[in-house]
């Protein structure tokens, strides 16, 4: 059984005993956000218990005390600068029985179930609230009164549309959010389309966190490559050998088959697979209508995935790099082993550093690092022995 966290303690004197130990070197900006991220403890733990919500509560709202305001924390920096380990340490130390942590993807498409599911509730009569958004964040914040995001990043125009309706529910309803991201809340959703419309979120998200950059002059993840063969450039045939000398490595040699995945009425293709283990081009995953929830579906169901002939991508490839942004983001998130080849190393896939995949790119560059490593193959198997 896991230990229940001293919520005594801060999230800068676990930072600066893990420094003191000589397990994480001295980072003056980490200590900074530390401490804001402590200012963020300290008004939840001062905050009045809540009472008890209901998926109704929208209708009463306005006859209720609101909760005292925690403002929350927005984190912006490049890759590998420790945001990640800051969020792990706050969200533990967190003391609320009510919070979620979820990568940003995964968040709105749950949002997106709640809400046809409240227009389906609709439609056979079963509510007369037009509007799902009021009780979609009821649900969301009877859940979940603290919000914790990894990698927040706005790259679907579905969601671009509907995060300020969305968020000023939340937040009218005592929602606390605390986020990490590569970009600044003013470069969210930077040249997406009808960006004017989204516009109203950044002001309101502004309102509601205090931002902090986070940019030390070290990339940790790069420090820990381990160098294991499961990234080959260039993609040529040699690169076609050595990866199908791991698949049949991965599968003990035995014979694959095409599988399908069923996602809410339709499916999924899956060219090549034994058991966990999948394999794809990149076509297959990234020139096709997918998103997030798609790859999340196939992350939750295979726990290696096999890519092969990444491109370069250029700015006539801007859907394509979207999605594979995504795609390695859900991969990364569930732990998933990826064996690939490219056209080039990782840094030198995106071949014009524009807009919102420029910044984000970074991200996904420094997680296909971080995926070559022991410690992420060591999680890997952590997670694989728990199935």
């Amino acid at each position: 059984m896991k230990p229940m966290p001293d919520y005594s303690l801060s999230v800068s004197e676990r930072l600066k005993s893990l420094t003191v130990s000589g397990a994480l070197q001295a980072d003056p900006e980490q200590i900074h956000v530390a401490e804001r991220l402590d200012k963020v403890l300290a008004g939840l733990k001062a905050r009045r218990p809540a009472a008890k919500a209901s998926a109704l509560g929208w209708l009463f709202a306005a006859r209720r005390k609101p909760k005292e305001r925690v403002k929350g924390l927005y984190v912006h920096g490049s890759v590998g600068r420790g945001k990640t380990m800051l969020m792990d340490m706050f969200y533990d130390l967190a003391p609320i029985e009510k919070k979620r942590r979820a990568h940003f993807h995964e968040f709105m498409a749950d949002v997106h179930t709640r809400i046809a599911a409240h227009r389906q509730r609709l439609k056979n009569g079963e509510t007369k609230q037009a509007d799902p958004m009021p009780p979609v964040a009821a649900q969301l914040v009877a859940e979940a009164e603290l919000l914790c995001f990894d990698e927040f990043s706005v790259t679907d125009i579905a969601d671009a549309m509907i995060l300020a309706r969305l968020f000023f529910e939340l937040f009218a309803q005592g929602c606390v959010l605390v986020a990490t991201s590569n970009v600044a809340p003013d470069d969210l959703y930077r040249d997406g389309l009808n960006r004017g419309l989204f516009l109203p979120f950044v002001d309101l998200l502004k309102r509601h966190v205090e931002v902090a950059t986070l940019d030390s002059p070290t990339d940790y993840r790069m420090e820990k490559d381990g160098n294991l063969p499961v990234y080959l450039a260039p993609a040529d045939d040699r690169a076609d050998a050595t990866m199908n000398a791991s698949w049949r490595h991965i599968t003990d040699g035995q014979k694959g088959q095409s599988e399908e995945i069923q996602m809410k009425g339709r499916t999924i293709h899956v060219p090549l697979a034994i058991g966990r283990a999948a394999r794809f081009s990149f076509a297959d995953l990234c020139e096709q209508p997918l998103g997030a929830s798609d790859y999340l579906a196939i992350a939750k169901r295979y726990d290696t995935i096999f890519l092969d002939r990444i491109p370069h991508l250029g700015p006539e490839k801007r859907n394509e790099t979207k999605r594979f942004i995504i795609l390695v983001d859900a991969l990364y998130d569930r732990s998933v082993r990826l064996f690939a080849s490219g056209v080039d190393m990782p840094e030198r896939l995106l071949t014009a550093k524009k807009g919102t995949e420029g910044f984000e790119f970074d991200r996904t560059v420094s997680r296909l690092y971080e995926m070559r490593s022991q410690e992420y193959l060591d999680l890997h198997k952590s997670q694989r022995r728990n199935l």
